[in-house]
This record gives C-alpha cells, sequence and structure tokens, in this order.
C-alpha cells in the first residue's frame, strides 16, 4: 500500500523552456512570483538555458537582468529557421544529463518548442534518445511556421495530454487557437492578459492542480 501511494504522489518532473532572448532563471522567477505554492509545490521543474546568447537585444531587459539566450533564430517571416537542428541535440542533451523527464513546460518560443517536439518525437526526427515526452504545459504557444519543421512536428494529432494558456490580449493569441487543434483533448486556461506567463485565479489553479493530478495518476499506471 506505501508503494502504491508513493508511486501516486510522485512529483511530474517537467523540463521547463524559456522565452526568446530570457533565461531559464527568468522563467524560474515568473513562475515562482506568479504561481501559487499550491502548485508548484506538485511538480518538479528544471530550467536550462538555451544554447545561443542572445544576437539581438530583449525585450526583458531593464526587468530581468542578463544574460539571455535563444532556442533558435528564425527569419522575419519566421519560415526560415537556424540552428534549429542544434536547439534539438541541445534539448536532448540536457533531458540526458538531467532527465529523465515526463514532460514539457514552455512560454513563448519555449512553448511553441514544448508544443511541436512531441510530434517530431513521434515522427522519429527529433528526440530519438530520450524517453516519450508524455505532457506539455505550453504558456503562450504557437506552431512551428518553417514548413520543414512544422510538415513534420503536425503530421499526426499530438495525442500527449497538454494544458494551454491563452490570453486575450496576447498577439500570438490567433496561433495558440490554431494550435489546439493539433493537439487531442488538450486542457485550455484563457486569461484576460497579454504575452506573460499570468497568475492563477481560484478557477484556473483549480484546472492546474486537476491537470497535474490527472498526469500523476497517469504515472502511477505507467510505472
Amino acid at each position: 500500500m506505501v508503494k502504491e501511494a508513493e508511486k501516486i504522489t510522485r512529483k511530474p518532473r517537467f523540463l521547463c523552456l524559456h522565452g526568446f532572448r530570457t533565461s531559464g532563471d527568468i522563467l524560474k522567477k515568473q513562475l515562482y512570483t506568479k504561481w501559487p505554492q499550491s502548485v508548484l509545490q506538485k511538480i518538479d521543474l528544471v530550467f536550462p538555458d538555451a544554447a545561443y546568447p542572445a544576437q539581438g537585444k530583449s525585450e526583458v531587459e531593464g526587468i530581468f537582468d542578463p544574460p539571455y539566450y535563444e532556442w533558435f533564430q528564425f527569419n522575419k517571416e519566421f519560415t526560415e529557421y537556424t540552428n534549429f537542428e542544434k536547439c534539438l541535440n541541445h534539448i536532448e542533451d540536457i533531458m540526458i544529463e538531467q532527465g529523465p523527464f515526463d514532460g514539457l513546460l514552455g512560454f513563448s518560443q519555449g512553448a511553441i518548442l514544448s508544443a511541436g517536439l512531441p510530434g517530431l518525437q513521434a515522427k522519429g526526427v527529433g528526440l530519438t534518445r530520450v524517453p516519450k515526452i508524455q505532457f506539455a504545459i505550453i504558456i503562450g504557444g504557437a506552431k512551428f511556421r518553417a514548413p520543414s519543421v512544422a510538415e513534420n512536428a503536425y503530421t499526426y494529432p499530438i495525442e500527449c495530454p497538454s494544458l494551454q494558456f491563452l490570453g486575450e490580449m496576447d498577439y500570438l493569441r490567433p496561433y495558440g487557437l490554431e494550435l489546439l487543434e493539433s493537439f487531442v483533448e488538450p486542457v485550455v486556461i484563457h486569461h484576460p492578459k497579454g504575452h506573460t506567463i499570468p497568475r492563477l485565479d481560484d478557477k484556473s489553479e483549480q484546472t492546474v492542480l486537476s491537470f497535474v493530478h490527472r498526469i500523476q495518476m497517469m504515472l502511477s499506471v505507467l510505472e
């Protein structure tokens, strides 16, 4: 009975992918100042930095201290990526060295990755050396736009359970709505803010806690 209880209460472990030209430390500060302990104490979060130092001005300059990083680079139309394969290898190396991880949590550029990597992994074109990504928490996300990446990421409906945050004032909101169509039965939290990590009101807090409890139960069965 004790072993069964331990299985059920094991904290799901998430690799957290920060936004464009920010850092793992910045994402950690954003989450830990906005989300309640009732949520944070139930999940195990790891906050790495992307591989590439920011190659331009960061939008959080003056708000959060440097250094700043970016996962990969892109053209103005977001249709061509640079260093994307190296980005995938960097994330995979982190998962090997610091894993195993149950899921991904991402914001902005990190959310685009967190939403698209399960599909790339299922297609066998990314994260082939690590266990299957089982869950995703996506905050301010969108689809990959580069055709060479998107055609592999969204070939099949993404079946891993996902919790997705959509801001009413977020400039990425239309793309976040489009992203939902690629997932099977996503759990969605709408909030009134823009492109940011939102604070959780009572209703959204309960939604997050329910999602975490659901994946805890799924993990207990798998183990």
